[in-house]
């Protein structure tokens, strides 16, 4: 939406074409999953007296209609792409196979999944989640307007704690607002890290990528402990170069 209230902006269409462009050319393999809330939401559908069922299926093909867009942004940049659909859209979609997803990366092609996971009552988090793991990918990028996770909606408490490096256990137990609780329990149980981060800020997803530390990351309780022990370390040694010079 950009700063619309509905719709596509042209300008941040290109803006995150471009970010992808930039990343598929390390020879990264970039999966992209869309949600669809600047056309129509599924929960949206109760709101103005629809069937839930009839609402998600609205949804998911509104994020065809993002994904569409993204695939022509793309493709104008030069980019290979291809768009699969969890729904039978054979126009303007292949439908989803997981071993042609998999040979289309393998090939260097951006691949785009759209329409969710083809099924009422699971989020666009939960389609990536799934989609994540069936192609067996490394991490789950999670594109937001906020820069990580924090203990509470920075936008509403100037006093939220910032989290560099979370547990799965500790977002359970602290109760924080990451993913809808299908995703999230489908990246903790198949160990797949996930890293929230603010896509909106230009560079950040190749930064990301080349391994600077950006946004939050998501990840089993050793990994996550190993990390934080790493940062502190590297704070400690920090502080003592700035004692050690004055």
């Amino acid at each position: 939406m950009g700063e619309q209230q509905y719709g596509i902006d042209s300008t941040r269409l290109m803006q995150y074409a471009q970010e992808i462009k930039e990343v598929a050319a390390l020879g990264v393999e970039v999966a992209v999953v869309i949600g669809g809330g600047n056309i129509f939401r599924g929960v949206q559908a109760e709101e103005v007296g629809l069937d839930r069922v009839q609402g998600d299926y609205m949804g998911m093909l509104a994020t065809v209609i993002n994904s569409m867009a993204l695939q022509s942004a793309l493709e104008k940049l030069g980019v290979y792409t291809r768009l699969l659909s969890g729904l039978n859209i054979q126009q303007v979609c292949e439908p989803y196979i997981r071993r042609r997803a998999v040979r289309h990366l393998e090939k260097g092609r951006v691949v785009i999944f759209g329409a969710g996971t083809g099924n009422p009552y699971f989020t666009t988090d939960s389609a990536a989640s799934l989609r994540a793991i069936e192609v067996e990918a490394d991490v789950v990028l999670k594109g937001t307007r906020v820069d990580g996770i924090y203990s509470a909606d920075p936008e509403k408490d100037p006093d939220a704690i910032f989290y560099r490096n979370i547990s799965f256990k500790d977002v359970f137990e602290k109760g924080l607002n990451v993913m809808d609780m299908t995703a999230f329990t489908l990246c903790k149980e198949n160990g797949l890290p996930i890293i929230v981060f603010d896509m909106n800020t230009q560079g950040n997803l190749k930064r990301l990528v080349q391994g600077e530390q950006i946004g939050t990351l998501v990840s089993m309780d050793d990994v996550a402990d190993s990390l934080n022990e790493s940062i502190n370390e590297l704070q400690e040694e920090e502080q003592q170069n700035r004692t050690d010079k004055n």
